[in-house]
């Protein structure tokens, strides 16, 4: 079975993720989940997860959770939220620093969830959209050039504007770095345990929104696994 490690999993779309991976009865993959704040660690650990405590913006107490797990096959990371009381995101430096561990580790894969307006896709975002959003957007930016510059495989999804609802089943990747709309977490989820032994999805950088929310009626070429 595949041992894979998943940060960001105590909300959103990294709790979806942890769902869809553990579904089958047994699980078919071997999941642990890292947790800042233990409230989240009964419900993980009952859907079958195996739960490892630290913060990925302390690179050691990261390392020291990390060396806990064992063996690691691929990395998916959906981290982000409130900056800590030194200013630093989970954006950039908590996955900046995932990514240097995965590395030491010989992971064979990271897959990281970011967001559409981070790199060239800032071009899809209105001004007003950027204007507020915009220091978030260049922090997720700083991790994925870490991570595509740090000799990885890898993917980097970029979700579109969240919503949490139940999947539509008509959520979709592209490359084309201009689309935008919205997305439901269950859907990203769905399209990021796709691109997991998916190798045409490896070095790609997509960007996931459901194809009847799109913010202006445009055609775009999809991704097809």
């Amino acid at each position: 079975m595949q041992n894979i490690f998943l940060a960001g999993s105590s909300r959103g779309v990294g709790r979806e993720v942890a769902k869809l991976l553990l579904e089958n009865e047994p699980p078919s993959v071997n999941l642990t989940v890292l947790l800042r704040n233990p409230t989240y660690a009964v419900e993980l650990e009952a859907l079958g997860a195996k739960v490892v405590f630290g913060d990925a913006l302390n690179a050691a107490e990261l390392e020291a959770a990390i060396a806990k797990v064992g063996d690691i096959d691929i990395v998916i990371t959906t981290m982000g939220g409130l900056p800590s009381d030194r200013g630093e995101r989970a954006d950039c430096e908590g996955n900046k620093n995932l990514i240097d561990l995965a590395v030491k580790a010989g992971v064979q894969k990271f897959i990281l969830v970011s967001s559409i307006g981070s790199g060239n896709s800032v071009v899809a975002l209105a001004p007003q959209v950027l204007a507020t959003l915009g220091a978030i957007l260049k922090e997720k930016e700083k991790a994925e050039q870490h991570l595509v510059a740090s000799g990885l495989t890898y993917t980097i999804i970029r979700p579109g504007g969240l919503k949490s609802e139940p999947a539509t089943g008509n959520a979709v990747l592209t490359e084309d770095p201009t689309i935008s709309g919205i997305i439901h977490r269950a859907d990203v989820a769905k399209l990021v345990c796709k691109c997991v032994n998916s190798e045409k999805t490896n070095h790609k950088v997509f960007s996931a929104i459901d194809r009847n929310m799109l913010f202006k009626p445009v055609e775009f070429e999809t991704f097809n696994f």
